[in-house]
């Protein structure tokens, strides 16, 4: 097939098709359809990389047990194939390429499944697939040698996280996919490369971009991050929803035109709802990032220079990124075992909820009595409100969540009553229970699930055996790291605006909720909660960022600021105000006590309390 890479001059139209394993499934059939060069997807995350890593370890030890009963299918996502095939046809008539990072944990035999389904469909596309990212036994022998891998939440060293890593996965940068594209491939299957770094590829590959272009490869970083969530940069999670009510049902894909200086613009496929927007766009900026530097396996980008410019219906241009070169070492993340986890809620209405709740877990913690020492986590949290003269019974009920981890699986063995423990404490006070006192009627969270803890750290990338495969050739090539690498500090620039305006120069204010005239933006990257703001016009700007400081933040953060670090920094060309909050979460997805599993909320938490709103910005509406 003849590759549709005309000019080196002409932007690069790379389309993205996926944020995640629960993405709609339409996507690559839908994009491929239209004017693109490059379908990419990111069907990976946190969570994902340690279920599937887990489930590795133990299929390889029943396996040499002799007691793994069938096969599995395969430890990548699912999904993928159902997605890709209808789409083969359009991607191989029209010469698309495609990079995802749906292998996860097997990406191989992902791989050979895509390029079954190719021939089953009587195409000639090739097939690569790049592998690395499992570093398992590069940590063990590190550990083994001394190394303390401290965490990048904390600072402190392995040995003080308490658990025994099973499984190791680094993050992969760009360059072999890339390399993968030089070689010929048309469709590239990933495992573990970070989010962005399929856009990273396609643009290297496209522009012919060299190892040390740091500056364009910055901007290709960036224009990833940005689609490498799919719909979110089109109106998902966008503080201004609800102006977006007409295209709810199906908002639209993105598609990022990469130019050869690394500059992008975002626009979305036709004919679906949602919207591309300078708002859209910044609070897809402002998701997961951890600073002004965003640091790659390819380069580090610095994004404090950012400017959007709304360039017509549904474009924005971006530029103003600079490029350093990367570290030179690449995120791991560890799996451990953490035990096993249940939970048990009861139902509570009207009057006196707090006192209720009080009188629920003083029962139930005396239930318990001395097996509270075997209990890592033992957690009562009251959810919900009561509002005054409540319309309706159910609005009147709130949700009394009793959370519990523990190493010893005795003691949430099964939801039932008889055996002693967790559902029996729980449920052995329901008749001397407070007023109202109602159980759910599934009692299935009550047993055990065994849970993860995640961990992460940094590898040296000189530790990471990263390599392109191309089966067609029979052929295997290494990916170098960067010649020229850049050590950086563990915390990154944090400060206070310079100037700030005295805020009662605005005028007159009205006490509401900050996200009366605030958009925002949070995210998590294990236990750190990351959340931005910005405001809609540039008269907002001082205002913002001279209201917006780190004591602010932990007064409105009020009984969920424990006394954490919080860091700061500003983005003055989209007016936006950037806050990372170490570890602020209760450890990552896979083993959290909250409901905030992801740190999504924390934004939206911020955006309800209450500021002094100036009059003269309120008058122009609400977001």
């Amino acid at each position: 097939m003849g590759s549709i890479h005309q000019s080196p001059k002409r932007a690069v139209r790379i389309a993205g098709a996926s944020g995640g394993f629960s993405d709609r499934q339409r996507a690559i059939s839908s994009l491929a359809k239209l004017d693109v060069d490059v379908i990419i997807g990111d069907w990976l995350s946190e969570c994902t990389m340690t279920l599937h890593g887990a489930q590795k370890v133990d299929n390889e030890s029943l396996r040499a047990q002799g007691k793994l009963l069938e096969e599995p299918i395969g430890l990548f996502d699912p999904t993928f194939l159902d997605n890709l095939g209808p789409a083969l046809p359009d991607i191989s008539r029209k010469g698309i390429k495609v990079a995802v990072n749906a292998g996860a944990c097997d990406t191989a035999l992902l791989a050979q499944q895509v390029a079954d389904e190719v021939k089953r469909q009587g195409m000639d596309l090739k097939v690569a697939y790049v592998e690395g990212d499992e570093v398992t036994d590069a940590v063990n022998r590190l550990i083994k040698q001394g190394e303390e891998f401290p965490s990048l939440m904390t600072g402190e060293p392995l040995k003080k996280w308490g658990y025994t890593p099973i499984y190791a996965q680094c993050y992969l940068g760009g360059a072999g996919i890339a390399e993968a594209l030089r070689n010929g491939a048309d469709i590239v299957i990933c495992g573990r490369v970070a989010d962005a770094a399929p856009t990273v590829g396609a643009a290297m590959w496209w522009h012919d971009w060299k190892r040390d272009d740091f500056d364009q490869i910055a901007g290709s970083l960036i224009c990833g991050h940005l689609i490498e969530c799919a719909a979110y940069v089109c109106g998902g999670y966008f503080s201004g929803f609800k102006r977006l009510q007409d295209g709810w049902e199906n908002f639209g894909f993105p598609i990022a035109s990469v130019e050869a200086n690394g500059e992008c613009i975002i626009e979305k496929e036709p004919d679906t709802g949602g919207e591309v927007s300078v708002g859209t766009v910044s609070s897809q900026l402002l998701y997961e990032i951890q600073g002004p530097l965003y640091y790659g396996s390819d380069v580090t980008a610095n994004i404090e220079g950012v400017v959007m410019t709304q360039i017509g219906k549904d474009r924005v241009h971006v530029s103003g990124v600079k490029g350093l070169p990367p570290p030179p070492t690449t995120k791991v993340g560890l799996t451990a075992v953490g035990g096993y986890q249940a939970e048990f809620h009861i139902y509570l209405c009207g009057l006196d909820l707090e006192a209720k709740a009080e009188m629920c877990e003083r029962q139930i913690r005396f239930a318990a009595g001395d097996a509270v020492k075997d209990l890592s986590c033992f957690k009562f949290s009251l959810n919900g409100y009561c509002p005054d003269n409540p319309r309706n019974q159910d609005v009147a009920t709130v949700d009394l969540r009793v959370f519990v981890q523990t190493q010893n699986r005795g003691l949430v063995s099964k939801a039932t009553l008889d055996v002693p423990g967790f559902n029996r404490w729980c449920m052995d006070n329901g008749l001397q229970g407070c007023p109202g006192w109602t159980l759910g009627n599934d009692q299935r969270q009550s047993e055990g699930k065994i849970y993860y803890e995640y961990y992460v750290t940094l590898l040296p990338q000189s530790e990471v055996n990263h390599r392109v495969c191309l089966p067609w050739a029979d052929r295997i090539i290494d990916i170098p790291v960067t010649p020229k690498t850049q050590e950086f500090p563990r915390n990154q620039p944090s400060y206070e605006t310079t100037n700030p305006i005295d805020l009662k120069c605005f005028g007159p204010t009205t006490r509401g909720p900050l996200g009366w005239i605030v958009g925002g933006r949070s995210g998590d990257k294990a236990s750190d909660a990351n959340v931005g703001f910005y405001v809609r016009n540039e008269d907002e700007w001082d205002w913002l960022r001279s209201i917006l400081t780190i004591d602010k933040i932990k007064y409105l953060l009020d009984e969920e600021y424990k006394g954490g670090v919080i860091e700061r920094f500003e983005i003055p060309g989209i007016r936006a105000v950037h806050f990372l909050l170490r570890d602020h979460l209760d450890r990552g997805f896979n083993s959290t006590s909250t409901y905030d599993t992801l740190g999504k909320n924390v934004g939206e938490y911020l955006r309800s309390k209450w500021v002094d709103l100036p009059n003269k910005f309120l008058h122009r509406g609400k977001f």
